[in-house]
């Protein structure tokens, strides 16, 4: 095997291996399938040669499966597979929050939403009609995950479009920090993996903090949130240092926009003063309560802030986070590029875009073999090289 080829593997490939991005993940998938194609071609053919059968063609200059979703003027649409899966090991890979892409209605301009994109993904499942030997889906940011559980006469939205996708076929679904993985519970015969960026992170953070002290008294991981506690823990244990959180306390007296409103957070764990901070959460949504925690933070003499979310949605506009950075608020803001990233996102000098492609497809890679993903789920073995590289002032 070449030098810096990533795997070795001892099992076959479960079939061919191909690869549909949909139109809402296409720069990724491009990405993805770049890395799949050069570490296959640097393997070599030392299995190729016993299992020639078995390999055609496992080495290709693309594994990117051409798909379309054309649409009609009526706003419908049919998904449409333009070659031959008989027989292959799919990964559909799409991004439900890519609300950049649009279509015409009746002479009128629709943008995408996430009803729209799952639509999209059934209709290419659809199309390959049963074909495929094997069809997976990876899905960052998991539909509808925000409506997971059930108060009060509600839908299950989540449970649901789960249950729809395994009825259709998917084996395996590959989702980036679910907001709550208990609802798997759904679909409990099938595979359902959510994975935690923390690896990229700290490594992110670490290249654009070179004076960032990782010991207790320097450094504190925080949880905006009860909810997240679990990332904040898994984190800060890997870091070494405390992990402190704050919990939101409302008034249950009164109903707001069908929500009790909140008072104040609360904040839970030891002195900041002097502290670098690093915030994580598993999205920035109007990033209200990011801000309303840095600014706290702050206000308890809080050093560098970096916040940290998986899925940096920014639902109302950068207006809020260029202010807040004019006012000495945050450091950095780190989100991944498996949601849709707008150009004037990526102009800001407070922002540093966390790249999973590689991650992405080191997954299909090992699932295509039938490989343990174990590693790749609780990074912590990459997590300490990072740390024990930038201790040792080498190059991360």
């Amino acid at each position: 095997m070449s030098k810096g080829t990533e795997g070795h593997f001892d099992t076959l490939p479960i079939g061919r291996l191909g690869l549909i991005p949909l139109n809402s993940s296409a720069a990724l998938g491009k990405k993805v399938d770049d890395y799949l194609v050069s570490w296959r071609k640097g393997r070599g053919n030392e299995f190729a040669e016993k299992y020639v059968a078995a390999y055609e063609g496992y080495e290709r200059d693309s594994y990117i499966i051409q798909s379309q979703v054309p649409r009609f003027g009526s706003g419908e649409a049919k998904g449409i597979i333009n070659e031959s899966v008989r027989g292959d090991d799919i990964y559909i890979l799409l991004d439900v929050c890519n609300y950049s892409l649009t279509y015409s209605l009746c002479g009128y301009t629709n943008h995408m939403s996430p009803d729209d994109h799952f639509q999209d993904l059934k209709r290419v499942i659809a199309a390959i009609g049963g074909k495929a030997r094997r069809i997976n889906v990876i899905m960052p940011f998991l539909y509808e995950s925000r409506q997971h559980k059930r108060s009060g006469r509600e839908s299950l939205d989540c449970a649901l479009g789960l249950q729809e996708l395994t009825a259709m076929g998917v084996e395996n679904i590959i989702t980036f920090d679910a907001h709550d993985p208990r609802v798997q519970n759904a679909i409990p015969l099938h595979g359902f993996e959510t994975i935690q960026p923390a690896y990229q992170f700290i490594k992110n953070i670490l290249r654009n903090a070179p004076d960032m002290k990782l010991d207790k008294d320097h450094l504190m991981v925080i949880s905006p949130d009860e909810g997240g506690m679990g990332r904040a823990i898994y984190m800060a244990n890997n870091l070494g240092v405390d992990m402190g959180m704050f919990y939101k306390r409302r008034d249950y007296s009164t109903i707001i926009d069908g929500r009790n409103p909140i008072v104040a957070h609360e904040f839970l764990g030891a002195d900041v003063k002097g502290k670098d901070m690093i915030i994580i959460d598993d999205m920035i949504s109007s990033g209200e309560s990011m801000l309303e925690v840095a600014k706290l933070l702050k206000d308890r003499e809080a050093r560098n802030i970096y916040m940290c979310s998986t899925f940096g949605l920014f639902t109302s506009g950068l207006e809020k986070f260029d202010k807040a950075y004019e006012e000495g608020l945050f450091t950095k803001v780190l989100t991944t590029n498996v949601v849709y990233q707008t150009p004037e996102l990526l102009s800001r000098e407070y922002y540093i875009s966390c790249d999973l492609s590689k991650y992405i497809a080191l997954i299909i890679d090992k699932l295509n073999h039938d490989a343990s993903i174990s590693g790749l789920l609780d990074p912590a073995d990459r997590i300490q090289k990072v740390i024990k590289k930038f201790k040792n002032h080498e190059k991360i």
